[in-house]
């Protein structure tokens, strides 16, 4: 076995799919079924639905040929992405160029209200659904599917239409000089996966068996992303944003820090710029009582302790307690922590500011295919108007997340009664084998 084959075969994708009888099969679609019923989540789109994304996929590269006037053509900039090996789409890219005197950030998100607008089936459809609902092996998405396989996906060497936020970024402090938002052409040059883009951190050579166009400096820009990233990752953690996963990989680093900075950039710009109402996330606080009670929590765990310095900020003594806690004592940390903690809704204004990650105007743009808050979010920076009934589709989207996590809290029990590993069944599927 070569190196690479033994490297495969050490990940959840190397080792095959999770194998269950017909019978057990048959009791796992009867859960979802009762679970779907009980939490009132949509499985089958309607037929209008999926002919009207059906008709809305044709003659792809006509439409975006005759819309490459009317936007900026950002093709021949280096531009890819990154994503789990099993992602189903693909709808988010980025650029980046390091200058004199500052960084320039590009994420470019697929422009789904190009094809979804308020006039369509389809928005009325993510209004009902209002975010797509993962289960471990099962999908409930909240747009036709059909839509994130073609023109909703940043697929490599093709032309597609995207709404992008450029950034313009202080060298000293990475604070927003000037913003920009607006509708583009672009072309990916690659799709890495987490993988990829850890082994080309490592291994720059590796960039040419990635890309099409060897000319393209792909391995150079990903190690410029990962240098701004991890200063953005650590000036957030001293800001006071509270960081529950301080282990991640490079890979996923780069895409959340840059799209924490893409959301807060729109945010702002709505909100400060534009004085207009969107859908933001608000995230309360937990009472004093609550946050002295998860950190004692946390303090007489075996192994575990907070700095004496960190006590009067609980969000730096959580941090600051994870990077040097035992590994097997991580999650009951997070746990604590999480008990704690309100529910973050939607609302109609920003002002309470988001509490776990200290910022004082947030909201949702990086994921219009699968949350409804960003393809609304979309649609209002675009027009500049927001829809009438914005505070029903705030409460509307905090409740179907609220019930979709339940749902997929219950299925995932479900799943351990029936003596199936959760995680092993969401990293690597289900093969449905009779036993002969």
């Amino acid at each position: 076995m070569t190196s690479d084959a033994q490297a495969e075969a050490g990940t959840p994708e190397g080792q095959g799919p999770v194998e269950i009888s017909p019978e057990l099969a048959e009791r796992l679609e009867e859960k979802r079924e009762e679970l779907f019923e009980k939490f009132e989540i949509r499985d089958e789109f309607p037929q209008a639905v999926l002919t009207e994304a059906e008709k809305r996929t044709e003659d792809i590269q006509q439409e975006i040929a005759d819309e490459v006037d009317e936007r900026t053509d950002l093709r021949e900039m280096t531009t890819w992405t990154t994503d789990p090996i099993d992602a189903q789409d693909f709808d988010d890219a980025l650029s980046v160029e390091e200058r004199d005197d500052e960084y320039v950030l590009w994420v470019h998100i697929a422009d789904v209200t190009h094809y979804v607008d308020p006039e369509t089936n389809m928005w009325e459809e993510a209004v009902e659904r209002a975010n797509t609902v993962y289960l471990p092996a099962y999908t409930i998405h909240m747009l036709p599917p059909v839509l994130a396989e073609t023109v909703c996906s940043l697929v490599p060497n093709e032309d597609r239409l995207a709404h992008t936020v450029e950034m313009h970024l202080d060298k000293e402090n990475l604070g927003f000089e000037t913003i920009d938002i607006y509708k583009s052409v672009i072309r990916s040059d690659a799709r890495l996966t987490y993988t990829e883009a850890e082994r080309l951190l490592d291994e720059p050579e590796t960039a040419a068996d990635l890309l099409e166009d060897p000319e393209v400096d792909l391995a150079e820009k990903t190690e410029l992303v990962w240098e701004l990233a991890d200063r953005m990752h650590e000036q957030r953690k001293e800001d006071g944003s509270l960081v529950l996963n301080p282990r991640r990989d490079r890979a996923h680093t780069i895409i959340e820090e840059c799209m924490l900075k893409a959301n807060k950039a729109v945010t702002h710009t709505l909100m400060w710029d534009r004085g207009v109402e969107a859908m933001y996330r608000v995230h309360p606080q937990p009472s004093p009582d609550e946050w002295s009670e998860a950190l004692q929590e946390i303090q007489d765990l075996d192994g575990v302790s907070i700095p004496g310095e960190a006590w009067d900020d609980p969000r730096k003594a959580v941090n600051a307690t994870l990077e040097d806690a035992p590994s097997r004592q991580l999650d009951k940390i997070q746990w604590a922590v999480m008990k704690v903690m309100p529910r973050a809704r939607y609302m109609n204004d920003p002002f309470g500011g988001h509490h776990a990650l200290n910022f004082e105007i947030y909201g949702h743009f990086t994921s219009p295919i699968r949350r409804l808050s960003d393809l609304i979010n979309h649609w209002i920076v675009y027009t500049n108007d927001v829809p009438e009934d914005l505070v029903a589709l705030c409460d509307r989207a905090s409740d179907k997340q609220a019930d979709a996590e339940a749902c997929e809290r219950e299925y995932k029990q479900f799943l351990e009664e029936v003596g199936l590993d959760a995680a092993a069944v969401n990293n690597r599927g289900i093969e449905v084998v009779d036993e002969e």
